[in-house]
């Protein structure tokens, strides 16, 4: 399954301070939970021991990697550099929402007009050279992503309109229009040396280790095998409070596998220390014997309370097949969450129904006064069915059933042209309807199979192809796929990457979050919309808005979601007594644990 993030933009308001210069942190609509002079943020043990060891296996189910450079379109960037190496001029926290601190900046303002961001740079920040960070290195960070990283960078700093050198220790972003999100945009650059890959084009630094300002140096590298990073001993940030407590491993080694399978087996006999397990029927059935009994092994289940965000299998609409909306609502007919919850998920799962499922920001019911407020200006270029009931999955629990969802989906097929004659679904030039789904790992193969045995009842002819994550993302950046599988990321908070996933300008761009290929003029409406929103109550409304939208359009069949997370580990760590409200897994044990005992 490949998941589409862009990592460092995680990021954060405060209304302009009047100060001789700004604040300790910025949050959109709220006021930050931690004040100025703050020490370290609560999910976090400020007194953790620093030292030992964590081994990892490959996340993302890449079994291999090409690069060090995590921000170029090329190539596969190794585990774990982004968030170990890269650091960003503020940072979120994950107990709150649209918030961001100091980290390589030590104070921030807005202007009065909200059109610009200034930022002073602690004068503690230094690369792993040694070099100082200057207003000159995050200026030129800045340009390059824009100018030559991976094309999500465009679409990102769209409203952004320059970077201005103030002084060695500042630097302001000027915007080209009024957007309470940018500040959090800007605040999420990251920041690396104008000496890294000095001399070379920056798409072509491959293997050169980056001159960058994180925690953690690379140690040593075996390509296809692992990669280990060491804890650098001079590293400006340990006491920085949006740092305090936290990356406290001495050395993280990654160890690559080739298929879960492999991978499974290597974390039992000890290979690895912590797996985070995404498969229901692995959880239930593999995580069980002597060492689970012993406490060797700890079984648990973190909860959290993040937007579960949409994952599904995902329409290539670049594609003939797929153009009309009545196919794609019919294949999403044909898609049996209830059977595959009882007999393949273990009953852990619930069905995804939204954009921002799980959250304040979904779509359900009819339109709410202040929905109706947005999609009004748009009604003659929306779908009508936009107005009324938000969509909903199909079920096959009684009185609801697969034959009765089926025989739905066969009707819309016939609307759209596509009848069952001669062993297969065919137009009305005899062509069959078929298409390829591809994904990259073999767990998902039985959960696809299922889906496909149900196409194949309606005369659909899938072909399943299984490949490897290089040849995937490949595949993926150049937009060269039927259906896959996609998860999109988590977010309370939506902002200008909804332009990378959603925007007509996005569909062209090669490498973009635009999977589904979507053009369309209202999209791009709501969109601009909902970025520009200028209260959290604007902001539900305009992500509710565009929510039901999308799903109108029917351009993915919703996969399904779990309010944990579930962790594996080996009983040797030390983890904080709090968990945040928001957060990944992997990131959250390779930042806040630390180890009690040596291996």
């Amino acid at each position: 399954m490949r998941k589409y993030f862009l990592s460092f933009l995680l990021v954060s308001s405060l209304p302009y301070s009047g100060s001789a210069f700004g604040a300790h942190a910025f949050s959109m609509y709220d006021t930050p939970k931690y004040p100025a002079g703050f020490t370290h943020f609560d999910y976090v043990n400020p007194d953790a021991p620093r030292g030992g060891e964590l081994f990892l296996a490959n996340p993302d189910r890449r079994t291999s990697f090409d690069k060090f450079n995590p921000f170029s379109l090329k190539g596969v960037a190794a585990a774990g550099v982004s968030n170990l190496m890269f650091e960003t001029l503020a940072t979120g926290s994950s107990d709150e929402v649209a918030t961001m601190y100091g980290l390589l900046a030590e104070d921030m303002e807005l202007a009065p007009d909200r059109m610009s961001m200034t930022f002073r740079l602690n004068p503690k920040a230094k690369f792993n050279n040694g070099d100082p960070v200057t207003a000159a290195d995050v200026k030129y960070s800045y340009d390059t992503l824009v100018a030559k990283g991976a094309p999500q960078f465009k679409s990102i700093f769209a409203d952004v309109k320059q970077c201005v050198i103030v002084d060695p220790r500042t630097v302001r972003f000027d915007f080209k229009a009024l957007n309470r999100e940018l500040p959090l945009i800007v605040g999420g650059v990251p920041v690396f040396s104008r000496k890294w890959g000095a001399g070379t084009s920056f798409d072509n630094i491959q293997l050169e280790p980056p001159i960058s300002t994180g925690p953690y140096l690379i140690d040593r590298y075996d390509v296809g095998r692992s990669i280990s990073y060491k804890r650098d001993p001079n590293y400006w940030g340990d006491d920085v409070p949006s740092r305090r407590g936290m990356f406290n491993f001495g050395r993280i080694l990654y160890r690559f596998y080739k298929d879960d399978v492999a991978r499974l087996e290597a974390f039992k006999a000890g290979e690895f220390d912590v797996v985070v397990e995404y498969s229901a029927k692995n959880w239930a059935r593999s995580y069980i014997g002597p060492k689970f009994k012993s406490g060797e092994i700890v079984k648990r289940e973190l909860p959290h309370s993040n937007a579960a965000g949409m994952q599904g299998f995902v329409m290539n609409l670049r594609r003939p097949q797929f153009a009309d909306i009545r196919v794609r609502k019919a294949l999403g007919l044909a898609l049996d969450f209830q059977w595959m919850n009882r007999q393949l998920f273990y009953n852990q799962y619930k069905r995804i129904y939204s954009f921002f499922n799980n959250s304040e920001l979904a779509a359900v019911g009819m339109p709410s006064e202040g929905e109706l407020k947005v999609l009004q200006p748009l009604r003659d270029r929306l779908d009508p069915a936009v107005f009324g009931p938000a969509p909903v999955p199909p079920r096959t629990d009684p009185p609801s059933s697969l034959r009765a969802n089926l025989l739905q989906a066969k009707a819309l097929f016939k609307e759209a042209g596509w009848e069952y004659r001669d062993g297969a679904l065919r137009n009305s030039k005899g062509e069959p309807f078929t298409f390829e789904i591809l994904d990259d790992q073999s767990a998902l193969s039985r959960v696809i199979s299922v889906y496909v045995r149900n196409l194949q009842k309606l005369g659909v002819q899938v072909k399943q192809r299984t490949a490897d994550y290089a040849l995937v993302q490949k595949r993926m950046e150049e937009f060269d796929f039927d259906m896959t599988s996609i998860r999109f990321p988590d977010t309370n908070s939506p902002g200008n990457e909804m332009f990378d996933m959603f925007s007509s300008k996005a569909a062209d761009e090669k490498g973009s979050n635009n999977a589904w290929g979507l053009k369309d003029p209202a999209v791009d409406k709501l969109v601009a919309g909902l970025v520009s929103a200028e209260t959290r109550k604007d902001l539900v409304a305009a992500a509710r808005s565009l929510d039901r939208v999308l799903l109108n359009k029917y351009i993915v069949v919703p996969h399904w979601y779990s309010s944990t997370h579930r962790v594996a580990y080996r009983s040797r760590f030390g983890i904080p007594a709090k968990l945040p409200l928001y957060y990944a897994a992997d990131p959250y044990v390779i930042s806040t644990w630390w180890q009690e005992k040596a291996r």
